[in-house]
């Protein structure tokens, strides 16, 4: 018997196929799916569903669309795409969506990221819940085989189907968000991981039926393979970004973009093959949209590097902190009418596209603002360093058996300290008077804390990342 408690997460579902996630789950996750937003008061008569690469996604999708034709609904079958891709549909249709993806995870593994109309986020405390729990009593009735089962309301019929090919709206839509046919030309890697940016990269960079652009795209991995035979599709882990750096020094690129497997993030490097912060990056684009938007509202989480407030600031923004997560930074842009968020995770949101994450978008504006620029700041390397003014640790992980009591031990080692200041906004924040500080939060779905430490200075960092990693595993 499936227990659901398992593999609905906090933001979405992710689980081992097919052990934790099979069709008949799918199945039932559809018709609860439809089920739970029409009680909730959300108009779920259309839905839209799309899928990634890998092996199991085609199966699992069509299970769920079954599901939720059950239910009544009406589906749009976008098939292949990318995240964006299906918040795009989402959006410009107004209707809730469902995208079959496991992101970054390994092979083996599926799950399916939902959202109301006009993408908006469903989160435990927007629906995932009662989507969760339905499904469970689906799958019990039927002796854990959804098969067909589930009620109907009243005069309600199975919902229809239709088939729509999605990408190219996807694409002329981006195009009309960042205009790039008057940039200097520009030579870029872009490391697709054989994930989802292998199928949209070409679509919107390059796509002969749309006006061409001064882009020349020296494509690495751009093969669909759910298995990612030759590394992981985590821009985030240093060891895969070795053959993009690589491939950007040996091709004298001016930068390289790398995404992860369903390309709802984007990783940049620049021409010498270093990694460009995702902080820095979000302190750039937050630039570009302040100089449409002057005065507007701009996202960050926590964990992204105090020079983003500090540069919005002196653009003329307002920067506004929330908890990590995509349904935080998504409820709070709505809430404050921001014009964009980023986080250290390298997702960034745009109220332009519904304030969804779109890896892709941001690339656009970083190809942008680079082949916007003359003299000293032609360098990628050069544009980024205006961002950077402080030394970060990035995210380190470590086990421990009881999460709240290391949390408990790292604040006691604070408390009192002149000067010193302490955050629960998400986990643990302990802020300093020398301007370094450190986070501490919890994982969601693991026994392991996630330290983030940022200073004025290398020996700075050094210092109290050491002296708080020894607390934790101590």
């Amino acid at each position: 018997m499936s227990d659901l408690s398992r593999i609905v997460k906090a933001y979405d579902v992710r689980g081992t196929v097919p052990d934790q996630l099979d069709e008949s789950v799918a199945r039932a996750l559809g018709t609860a799916f439809v089920q739970v937003l029409r009680e909730r008061g959300e108009d779920s008569r259309q839905v839209v569903v799309a899928h990634d690469m890998r092996d199991s996604s085609p199966g699992l999708s069509g299970a769920f669309i079954a599901g939720a034709r059950a239910a009544g609904a009406d589906v749009v079958a976008a098939g292949l795409g990318s995240t964006d891709l299906l918040y795009y549909a989402s959006g410009a249709l107004n209707i809730p969506g469902a995208m079959f993806t496991a992101s970054h995870n390994p092979a083996q593994y599926n799950g399916i990221k939902m959202c109301r109309a006009g993408a908006r986020p469903i989160g435990q405390d927007t629906g995932l819940v009662e989507i969760r729990d339905r499904a469970q009593q689906i799958l019990d009735a039927a002796g854990g085989d959804a098969g067909g089962t589930a009620p109907r309301p009243a005069g309600v019929g199975e919902g229809g189907l239709t088939e729509r090919d999605l990408l190219r709206d996807y694409a002329a839509h981006l195009r009309t968000l960042v205009d790039l046919s008057a940039i200097r030309p520009l030579s870029v890697v872009v490391d697709a991981g054989n994930g989802m940016a292998g199928y949209t990269v070409p679509a919107v960079l390059g796509d002969a039926k749309l006006p061409a652009l001064p882009l020349k795209i020296i494509p690495l991995y751009f093969e669909l393979d759910g298995n990612f035979p030759n590394h992981e599709a985590n821009p985030l882990e240093p060891a895969n970004l070795v053959d993009l750096q690589r491939a950007v020094r040996e091709h004298g690129a001016d930068l390289g973009l790398a995404f992860d497997g369903d390309a709802d993030r984007c990783f940049v490097v620049d021409e010498l093959g270093e990694p460009v912060t995702p902080s820095a990056v979000t302190s750039l684009v937050a630039v570009r949209e302040l100089a449409k938007h002057p005065g507007a509202t701009i996202i960050h989480n926590l964990i992204t590097s105090r020079a983003v407030p500090e540069i919005v600031r002196e653009h003329g923004g307002v920067p506004v902190v929330t908890r990590v997560g995509h349904s935080f930074i998504k409820e709070e842009m709505a809430r404050t009418g921001a014009v964009f968020g980023g986080e250290h995770s390298a997702h960034y949101y745009f109220r332009d596209f519904w304030y969804a994450d779109t890896g892709m978008l941001a690339a656009m504006h970083v190809l942008a603002a680079l082949g916007q620029q003359g003299g000293p700041l032609q360098s990628m390397s050069a544009l980024g360093a205006q961002y950077v003014r402080y030394h970060d640790s990035g995210e380190i992980n470590s086990t421990v058996t009881d999460q709240q009591a290391k949390l408990a031990e790292v604040q006691a080692a604070f408390t009192g300290q002149q000067g010193v200041t302490l955050d629960h906004l998400d986990g643990l924040t302990v802020n300093l008077p020398d301007g370094s500080w450190a986070n501490l939060r919890p994982s969601n779905t693991e026994p392991l804390l996630r330290l983030n430490v940022e200073a004025p200075s290398a020996q700075r960092l050094a210092e109290l990342r050491d002296q708080v990693l020894a607390i934790v595993r101590g």
